[in-house]
């Protein structure tokens, strides 16, 4: 197969998502359940698939940023479709602004979502309670926003999102207009839009009704009002109404919960135990190098240079044409920690310093400037926790989880035991740890 640096240079963007329904991005997806330790997307598709359509799920769904969920979530929309589900996926950052977000931001975000795409699948629903709430609207913020009866859902809440998405002074009166009906909006949302929507998709010989809301894991651990953390204040404390929508529901969750005092609230809220995605794992436990894991993370970059080259002999033939040696591949899978965004990222870097094949120098520069990078925003005491997790390899506690999320200073991998934890391999390259 013949190399192409241009389409090469475009399939390793780290702030691509791969959309495994698309036949370009197909020949890129690797599967890397098998040395993650865990199938997570098929566990979420079984709770899905082996329950009845009248009976809704909902389903948590976190891990580091940049570890892959958003390509495994688009897996999992691509089999459910493959299974007959109509299913609505979105990026929740595309509408909502994630530093200041509330419940009934949510919802009205899945009402419009769900509208749109049954609107494209010609079935047009005009929930009536939605058509007096925008008279309403219209009057309290004092601004035209020329919404007429025969108005589609997803194109009026799109209006007052637009409308009230700059102004943090307009979005505090809507707030304040709209907490105290946020029983109503549920109920309409489930009777006038889920409920009818299911039943029309039933004729047109649907399965059911997946929504799926992604990047609701970035939302800021920023303080409310009243007192909480954002995300507990949201997943927690008002939980139960996220958990009452009439169709299947898979939320991303922030990971700090996970390790949050919250944990056992939030799993009574909804009934299930957030899924974890962990990183693809290159060591083990104990520290020895995990083969299986390394082989596919270099598969992975192959696959972006060869689409379609998947047998060990063609994968080994094909890494000189890419890298001047197999170790300058392997190092940089190695140092990468399993973290598919970081492996991107720095292989990016690489490309924009040097065609291929890649040197073992240029590799190492783009390394020592990453490293220097993080190695910058860590305190003294941060370094103290950080060899802590090196030499016992496990996390505790919330307090310390700005250290585990903020600059991906800790990952989290699982074996048969469970949870363990290590520091991203690039900062053992550092001078603080090196001494």
């Amino acid at each position: 197969m013949t190399f192409d640096l241009t389409r090469f240079y475009q399939a390793c963007n780290p702030n691509k998502t791969l959309d495994k329904s698309k036949a370009e991005d197909r020949q890129y997806y690797i599967d890397f359940s098998e040395v993650r330790g865990a199938e997570i997307i098929r566990e979420l598709k079984r709770t899905i698939t082996l329950l009845s359509p009248e009976s809704p799920t909902c389903q948590l769904f976190t891990g580091h940023i940049g570890c892959g969920k958003s390509t495994e979530l688009l897996r999992l929309k691509a089999e459910l479709e493959e299974q007959g589900f109509h299913v609505v996926y979105f990026e929740s950052s595309q509408s909502l602004d994630l530093a200041d977000i509330d419940i009934t931001d949510i919802l009205l975000a899945i009402a419009r979502e769900v509208s749109q795409s049954l609107e494209s699948a010609q079935i047009k629903l005009k929930p009536g309670y939605f058509q007096n709430l925008f008279t309403e609207i219209a009057e309290l913020l004092q601004t035209p926003l020329d919404i007429g009866v025969e108005a589609e859902l997803s194109v009026g809440i799109g209006k007052i999102t637009a409308k009230t998405k700059d102004s943090p002074k307009l979005r505090s009166q809507l707030r304040q207009f709209l907490e105290p009906r946020t029983n109503g909006i549920l109920e309409s949302i489930n009777k006038e839009l889920l409920i009818p929507a299911k039943e029309r998709l039933k004729k047109q010989g649907k399965a059911g009704l997946v929504v799926i809301i992604d990047n609701l894991d970035r939302i800021d651990n920023a303080l409310k009002a009243n007192g909480q953390y954002q995300p507990e204040y949201l997943f927690v404390e008002r939980g139960e109404q996220l958990n009452k929508l009439n169709c299947h529901v898979v939320y991303t969750i922030p990971l700090v919960l996970i390790f949050s005092n919250a944990l056992g609230r939030l799993t009574n809220r909804f009934g299930v135990d957030p899924k974890v995605l962990p990183m693809v794992a290159i060591k083990q436990r104990n520290g020895t190098e995990y083969q299986a894991g390394i082989k596919l993370l270099q598969q992975m970059i192959i696959a972006r240079a060869f689409p379609g080259v998947n047998t060990e002999e063609e994968i080994q033939n094909s890494i000189t044409k890419i890298f001047d040696s197999p170790e300058t591949l392997e190092r940089l899978c190695k140092v990468s920690g399993g973290h598919l965004r970081n492996l991107l990222m720095l292989l990016f870097r690489c490309l924009q310093m040097e065609d291929v094949p890649l040197s073992r120098k240029c590799v190492e520069t783009v390394i020592k400037k990453r490293c220097n990078e993080l190695s910058l925003a860590i305190t003294p005491d941060e370094w103290e926790l950080l060899k802590e997790v090196w030499k016992t390899k496990t996390y505790r506690g919330e307090e310390q989880y700005d250290i585990l999320l903020r600059s991906m200073f800790v990952f989290e991998y699982r074996d048969e035991e469970g949870s363990w934890f290590d520091i991203n391999p690039i900062l053992i390259e550092s001078k603080e740890l090196m001494e």
